[in-house]
């Protein structure tokens, strides 16, 4: 099965063709350009370095939320247009589950956290040693509740993901020795990893294009300023 996956959900960009589990090409860039400017061609680049042709993908796949609203929408869009023309099935897979999939293969407990700004996170923990299971869902929290969380727990903890420096320098100070901060080249958002977490767990998943939705898990600053005005 031939995937191509896409990331969008924060600053940087990252693209990958998958055969299976082999990746074929990936393609990552972090230039501070806007996703509008460089997901698409970053696509052509892929497959055109790769010889493969768009007809060829069996599966889109994107990771949908949670991040950066207008990248999510951008990296949403991109993949309903293209499975929709060819009409092949996508899957929107949950950024904080694709962030978990850099660390296969090793052991204890991962936990992926992104800054959602004001001392608030995205996170979600994941036990590596029973097969990626799903300690807790996708969270929308403040900062010092995950850390009540993480030190809840009985295994070593790894954090990836853009809030991961910033947990670690919060907790690391509390003489907790079992955390542990993922190395750059695995801490942050890559197309590979989604694609490889929607191929081990989620093909059933798999859907129409018109399905496929962004899952902000909060709602934009914008409204959440609007409520607060309404309610006060």
């Amino acid at each position: 099965m031939k995937i191509l996956a896409l990331d969008t959900s924060s600053q940087a960009a990252s693209c990958a063709l998958l055969e299976d589990e082999h990746p074929i090409g990936t393609f990552y860039i972090d230039a501070k350009l806007t996703h509008s400017q460089t997901i698409l061609p970053m696509v052509e680049n892929v497959l055109t370095a790769c010889q493969q042709k768009l007809q060829d993908v069996d599966l889109f796949v994107v990771s949908n939320g949670p991040g950066s609203f207008t990248g999510l929408r951008i990296g949403t869009a991109a993949v309903k247009g293209m499975a929709h023309a060819l009409k092949k099935p996508c899957i929107g897979l949950s950024t904080l589950e694709g962030l978990a999939y850099n660390m296969i293969g090793h052991s204890g407990i991962v936990c992926a956290v992104m800054d959602a700004r004001c001392n608030q996170v995205y996170t979600a923990l994941f036990d590596l040693d029973n097969g990626m299971q799903r300690i807790t869902e996708d969270l929308a929290i403040p900062l010092e509740e995950l850390k009540k969380i993480i030190k809840n727990q009985e295994k070593s903890v790894v954090l990836v993901g853009d809030g991961a420096v910033l947990c670690y320098n919060s907790i690391v100070e509390e003489d907790r020795d079992d955390l542990i901060l993922a190395p750059a080249h695995q801490r942050l958002q890559n197309a590979y990893s989604v694609g490889l977490a929607a191929l081990r767990a989620h093909l059933q998943e798999a859907a129409p294009a018109r399905e496929l939705v962004p899952a902000y898990l909060r709602l934009p600053q914008a409204q959440r300023e609007l409520l607060k005005k309404q309610q006060q």
